[in-house]
């Protein structure tokens, strides 16, 4: 994951998905738009720093609260880097909930039908989702 141009007391900022971990709710080469700073609850979708390379962003879905931190977990359950390799991630570093999404278009998306498909499905909001949450938590 990306980030781009955020001026740092922005709220506000643009990310870039890179990786399967959150499919297919989020595909590679999406472009997020993230709330630095507000507030989360489980089953939201959030940027995060990478606990053990904190140079690295990760986007993943909140589950709960655990001994201080966020357990976190992708919507890919074949996809691994979340907190069933790392733990709970800190507090301190979650920065943000994405709240929406868009999906640039494809190169090979040229006929009418294909751009029409494209228009109804380019710009997603990426809500909260407690029941993702709970069945992700029974894994």
């Amino acid at each position: 994951m990306s980030e781009r141009g955020r001026e740092p007391t922005a709220p506000f900022g643009v990310a870039e998905v890179s990786g399967p971990s959150m499919y297919p709710t989020l595909r590679q080469g999406d472009q997020l738009l993230v709330h630095y700073g507000a507030r989360v609850r489980p089953g939201d979708v959030a940027v995060l720093r990478h606990p053990l390379q904190q140079d690295l962003l990760i986007v993943k879905r909140l589950v709960e609260r655990r001994g201080g931190g966020w357990w976190v977990l992708g919507d890919n359950p074949g996809a691994e880097g979340d907190s069933r390799v790392f733990g709970a991630v800190p507090p301190e570093l979650l920065l943000g909930r994405v709240c929406g999404r868009f999906r640039p278009r494809r190169p090979d998306q040229r006929s009418a039908a294909a751009v029409a498909s494209w228009v109804l499905t380019a710009v997603r909001p990426v809500l909260c989702d407690r029941s993702v949450s709970r069945r992700l938590r029974a894994r």
